[in-house]
């Protein structure tokens, strides 16, 4: 199963940060303790090993756009969510580190 790649570049290009939460779900299945290294304020939080139980809190009526640190678990996260039925899910590219490369030097790296 192929999921959809978006860059940070091309997330930000296609919902500017005031449509995120409104016409896209933010995804951000990292740990706490990576949260606590680096956020983004509008992203969604629930940990890649609670997404089964949590899926109630997932919106498939919006595209959902999964991330973490790099890419690795969020593209784990949005292929699961596909097998459960969800239509619109993307992978974000490169995860928070990218974002921190391309959109916000302020976001800490890590």
């Amino acid at each position: 199963m192929t999921i959809p790649e978006l860059s940070p570049k091309e997330f930000y290009n296609r919902w500017p940060q005031n449509e995120v939460g409104e016409e896209v779900q933010l995804l951000d299945v990292r740990e706490v303790a990576e949260l606590e290294l680096a956020s983004l304020p509008a992203a969604d939080h629930i940990p890649m090993g609670q997404i089964p139980q949590r899926l109630g809190e997932l919106d498939s009526k919006k595209p959902i756009v999964v991330m973490c640190h790099g890419g690795a678990r969020s593209l784990r996260v949005a292929q699961f969510l596909i097998s459960q039925g969800f239509k619109e899910v993307f992978n974000l590219n490169g995860g928070i580190d990218a974002w921190s490369k391309q959109i916000d030097p302020k976001v800490p790296q890590y």
